[in-house]
């Protein structure tokens, strides 16, 4: 079947611009570079060329934050629930004591708008005791009971689609009640201790851990059922987002009890064995809660124990999203470096107190040897952390050659998406589109998801042997084609390759008035 799929597309695509002789791939794109250059320096061209290219993926978007208040509002509504007009917060029905019905919000601009503004960033300006980061993390306990996994993936995949994005990574937590009673119950009989995680972890699958994974992996298919049911997949007018790949993160609640972490760890590296489409695990919730700071180093060794114990597991973790004044000097020294050396973490998510660690050079250099990819959220560090601008490390990460992606974050809740993202990035650091063509590379390449990368090398972009000489406009050879069809990943990134090719042509139609010698 995927041979004849990608032989259809080469000869449709046939003759547009291509990898170049080297695989380069941006020296194929004069016309997009020469667009993007123009309109760069005008905010609203550049919006309106970024929103149209050809995108990877998001691989730090937490679900929970990502669907918009707006349409909360009316999953909740449709739901029957209800809500507290002076605290902004969602209960169930009975409407009592004062709450309202959630259906009185809809269409009523004064209680829309109050809610939007609690359930996220809108209109705040910090007061004293209430910071960006207060408000940020206060949003989710208002607004969680509305939370509805299959419609806010629905609403989330359906606007990366509109971006033109082919991948994305969806951050959630299948099972955690179960797991944490689990771990609860385990711990009560068995005692947790550091010093034997092999003990608890064969009480805990003793108690039905395995069981409970099962159910996780179970729902994770009913979420990705319904989503793909209420976009239509199946009907003659499908929503743009079925034809964006989604993969999911299992999150695990770093302010919990030990044992509860160590539990939600284990079930997330267990998960990636037992479902295809959960494909790794990260560490949420605010790094710099007492319990989250205490605990740091302790949760590191549980992820170090469970890598060893299951290989293969995938790790991206939350890691220095931290800076000075929010915590001790002390507790900027060593989260990122325990995340790569004790936490095994493919991936950084944030990574904002690079600079402050302890012999923060070397680091660098260890990461970039490593290639372990920051995610980087700059609406996010800007509004939690007050950190943005020259103060953010992302250039120097990019200056010692450690990969970087461009995401979200909780893109709902900053009221964004992921091309004002790309937009910031390109204003704030003077990007070129080159970088802007290799950040969005980056984002397939450092991809959890199945399969050798169409990259030799991901630094000069050069492709793999078997497709050298292959174009994505064109039918790939019979090497290529057969490499193709042995990795999802090198599906997605040819793919992506050739969107870039059409986007090239589509480029020379991004002018102001009439082309010239037109009357």
């Amino acid at each position: 079947m995927w041979s004849r799929i990608l032989l259809g597309l080469g000869l449709l695509l046939a003759g547009c611009a291509d990898l170049g002789p080297e695989g380069a791939g941006i020296a194929g794109h004069p016309t997009a570079a020469a667009r993007f250059a123009e309109f760069a320096p005008s905010p609203p061209l550049l919006r309106a060329f970024l929103y149209r290219m050809p995108k990877g993926g998001d691989l730090h978007n937490h679900l929970s934050g990502a669907a918009y208040a707006e349409a909360n509002i009316r999953v909740g509504a449709a739901s029957g629930l209800c809500f507290d007009p002076k605290a902004a917060t969602i209960t169930r029905p009975p409407c009592i004591n004062g709450t309202r019905k959630l259906t009185d919000a809809v269409g009523n601009a004064a209680l829309t708008k109050t809610l939007v503004n609690a359930w996220s960033m809108r209109d705040f300006l910090p007061t004293s005791g209430n910071s960006g980061h207060d408000h940020f993390f206060a949003t989710f306990g208002r607004f969680s009971r509305v939370a509805d996994p299959a419609s806010m993936a629905a609403e989330v995949t359906d606007r990366a689609a509109r971006q033109r994005m082919r991948y994305i990574e969806l951050m959630i937590t299948f099972q955690s009640g179960a797991i944490t009673d689990l771990a609860s119950k385990v711990d009560a009989r068995h005692p947790y201790r550091p010093d034997d995680m092999a003990g608890f972890q064969a009480a805990l699958m003793q108690a039905g851990l395995d069981a409970i994974v099962r159910k996780a992996a179970s729902e994770a298919t009913e979420v990705e059922r319904r989503m793909r049911e209420l976009q239509g997949c199946a009907t003659p007018s499908p929503s743009p987002g079925c034809g964006v790949t989604v993969r999911w993160l299992q999150q695990v609640a770093r302010t919990a009890s030990q044992p509860k972490v160590f539990a939600q760890t284990l079930a997330g590296a267990l998960l990636q064995k037992a479902h295809p489409h959960v494909v790794g695990l990260d560490f949420v919730a605010p790094e710099d809660d007492p319990v989250a700071l205490a605990d740091y180093t302790a949760q590191m060794r549980m992820i170090d124990h469970v890598y060893r114990a299951i290989p293969g597991t995938k790790v991206s973790l939350h890691a220095g999203e931290l800076t000075l004044g929010l915590v001790r000097p002390e507790d900027l020294l060593f989260h990122i470096r325990q995340a790569v050396e004790l936490g095994h973490a493919h991936r950084i998510g944030h990574g904002v107190d690079i600079m402050y660690e302890d012999d923060a050079f070397a680091l660098l250099r260890e990461m970039a040897r490593r290639k372990v990819a920051v995610e980087i959220n700059l609406t996010s560090n800007a509004q939690i952390l007050g950190v943005e601008g020259a103060d953010h490390p992302f250039p120097i990460y990019r200056a010692a050659g450690v990969p970087t992606v461009i995401s979200t974050d909780d893109e709902g809740v900053e009221r964004i998406d992921r091309t004002h993202e790309l937009q910031r990035a390109v204003t704030t650091y003077r990007l070129s589109w080159a970088d802007l063509v290799g950040l969005e590379r980056n984002t397939l390449e450092y991809a959890f998801v199945a399969g050798a990368s169409l990259w030799a090398d991901p630094l000069a972009w050069h492709v793999v042997g078997p497709c050298q000489g292959s174009h994505p406009t064109a039918a790939p050879s019979p090497s290529c084609e057969a490499f193709l069809l042995g990795s999802e990943k090198a599906r997605l990134q040819w793919a992506f390759e050739r969107d870039l090719a059409l986007f090239d042509r589509e480029a020379a139609g991004m002018r102001l008035g009439q082309p010239s010698g037109t009357p």
